[in-house]
């Protein structure tokens, strides 16, 4: 294998790093003699230039670091199958690194030794402090990055996301409308941003209603049971997961559904299609979330665009089980 570097040609060149890359890049801009000096040398050692080293001129690598948590599920998946797509047409690489938030500083320290152009946050795990840590360190070091389906308000923070406020008070007040008295919400342990934001828009639209909220976030199965053996009549499940198995466990006991109790999902995987009844649930463009900030990335990298939000439009996707 050949392990002759940039640093090797130029070190055998006499010359600087960038003017390696400039001759590999932009030779008209160097003298006649610097590059044949530096192509004789090339040639000698048999240097392959990559990706890096074609890059440094530019001090551009045409790689992207993609953050993301630990558990690949389908809307990962799915966001990273968007980012992939612009990446491609635009000719750049994606690395993707899970962090740990107990030792935040260290882990971006590593992402960016990995020579990235930029990054994209598809990490929601990272507390409302530690995303500030995260914002802060990367606006030090310069580096272009793009918050995507990851809620934080701050100034110069570029992000792409949907309305989950809106959303989540527009499927509650709907169900509210249709003469709803108890509706529940099965939330999460995790109250991340986005998971702030689902509550917050139940909230409105409960509080409005002068109705009385309830939450369960330790979703356990003496919790549907629980649920299913009360007069709850309406129910928001951030996972369509728990929403198919209190739907299962009521049709076992002999409700209705939706007429004893009408069920909605936060996520639209593809068990809301094969659950009986179907599954209404809010879907969330997730491919182009991924598009959609990988666009704006490269836009921040080559400094067409300042700091900007993109809020995508969403669906409500009606179906049999409201």
């Amino acid at each position: 294998m050949n392990n002759v570097t940039i640093y090797d040609v130029a070190g055998k060149a006499k010359c600087s790093l960038a003017t390696v890359s400039r001759v590999l890049n932009n030779p008209q801009d160097v003298k006649k003699e610097t590059r044949e000096r530096v192509l004789k040398v090339i040639e000698d050692l048999g240097y392959k230039p990559n990706a890096i080293a074609r890059g440094l001129a530019a001090r551009k690598s045409m790689t992207i670091g993609v953050i993301s948590s630990e558990n690949i599920n389908q809307s990962t998946a799915q966001f990273l199958a968007g980012i992939m797509k612009v990446a491609k047409e635009y000719k750049y690489s994606i690395r993707i690194f899970s962090i740990n938030r107990n030792n935040l500083i260290d882990e971006l320290n590593l992402v960016l030794s990995n020579y990235v152009d930029g990054i994209i946050f598809l990490n929601d795990e990272l507390d409302n402090s530690q995303m500030m840590q995260a914002v802060e360190y990367l606006k030090e070091k310069f580096t272009p990055f793009v918050l995507t389906n990851v809620d934080f308000e701050g100034d110069g923070v570029s992000s792409v996301n949907i309305d989950y406020i809106k959303a989540t008070y527009e499927i509650t007040n709907s169900m509210i409308k249709d003469g709803k008295k108890k509706i529940a919400l099965l939330s999460s342990n995790s109250i991340n941003s986005n998971n702030f934001k689902k509550e917050t828009g139940y909230l409105n639209a409960i509080n409005e209603s002068n109705l009385t909220p309830i939450i369960y976030r330790d979703i356990k199965c003496d919790i549907f049971n629980e649920i299913i053996n009360t007069d709850i009549d309406g129910i928001i499940s951030f996972k369509d997961s728990s929403a198919i198995q209190l739907m299962n466990g009521a049709i076992i006991t002999g409700k209705k559904i939706p007429d004893d109790i009408s069920i909605v999902g936060l996520q639209n995987t593809k068990y809301a299609l094969l659950s009986r009844p179907t599954l209404t649930c809010l879907n969330t463009p997730v491919f182009e979330l991924g598009t959609e900030a990988m666009t704006l990335l490269t836009k921040l990298i080559n400094k067409e665009v300042e700091n900007h939000k993109v809020v995508l439009p969403y669906e409500i996707i009606k179906r049999n089980s409201y």
